[in-house]
């Protein structure tokens, strides 16, 4: 993907090595391996955030990068974290025009980068949900470990996978300023458990869509995408569908628990946004055909 020498977001708030509410957390990437893979076998992240709200870790370790003799910035890592102020640009340039072009005003999101743990307006954060948006102060929230994870345990590696990453949470944001994630948000604290799951898969594939969205218009405005990258997209979307991991984790599926959508069904309303570009095609909500 091509990217380097373009212009970076002034919307991040770097809070790496910054106590969350004054302790800081281990666990690693095999923690957050564990309790992603549980997110998206069905359990609620607003349940997840408000337990670990609830029972914060001890404290007494000292936030990386603070104090007498902490170590240098890593190199590899803050090149991940000048990427993703360069991705989080060309979505608010995207993102700017379209809203434009339907007479509305894009409110740019501010993307936070943490380590291990965070506050957020939805809760108290552990990076082992993964990457995630919270509709309640306009964030999204980042822990660069998750790209290793990505590369590593998912074989999604490469620029534009992380891209998608990013792009799929600006998605939801895009979701709350039009009134989407309220919407469902209301509805599914009236639906069964089994409904409301299904209510989120297609919240979950039109911000899929939206990734594609944007890297249609970006690819056409700046022509970002080199050979392999969408290729590099897919793989991440398939590895981090339902089926595959619900597969991957017990051997067996169960729909009805499904909260993201099948690999199948990620990597189609991905390449329908790329492909089109058109915010018209990207109604998950009332097709017949996900």
């Amino acid at each position: 993907m091509r990217w380097r020498g373009e212009r970076e977001s002034d919307n991040v708030e770097d809070r790496r090595g910054i106590p969350a509410g004054g302790v800081v957390v281990g666990g690693g990437i095999g923690t957050l391996v564990i309790v992603l893979v549980a997110v998206l076998l069905g359990a609620d992240p607003r349940q997840i955030l408000q337990q670990l709200a609830n029972n914060p870790p001890a404290a007494g370790r000292q936030a990386p990068g603070q104090g007498p003799g902490a170590p240098p910035p890593d190199p590899a890592e803050e090149e991940r974290a000048q990427f993703v102020r360069v991705v989080l640009a060309d979505t608010e340039d995207v993102w700017d025009d379209l809203f434009r072009e339907v007479g509305r005003t894009y409110e740019k999101p501010k993307l936070v980068l943490f380590r291990d743990q965070v506050q957020s307006a939805c809760g108290f954060a552990s990076a082992a949900v993964g990457p995630f948006y919270c509709p309640g102060d306009s964030k999204v929230y980042l822990d660069l470990g998750f790209f290793e994870e990505l590369k590593r345990r998912f074989r999604a590696p490469g620029d534009f996978a992380q891209a998608y990453v990013v792009a799929h949470e600006i998605g939801h944001h895009v979701q709350n300023l039009l009134g989407t994630s309220g919407k469902v948000d209301a509805l599914r604290r009236r639906l069964t458990q089994e409904e409301a799951n299904a209510l989120s898969v297609r919240l979950e594939l039109q911000a899929d869509f939206y990734a594609g969205v944007w890297a249609h218009h970006a690819h056409k405005t700046k022509n970002i995408l080199e050979r392999g990258d969408v290729e590099s997209a897919l793989r991440a979307a398939t590895a981090i569908g339902d089926d595959t991991l619900q597969m991957e984790a017990r051997g067996r599926v169960a729909p009805d628990t499904f909260t993201h959508g099948t690999s199948e069904q990620r990597v189609r309303w991905f390449r329908k946004g790329l492909e089109t570009g058109d915010l018209r095609q990207g109604d998950t909500f009332n097709t017949d055909r996900l």
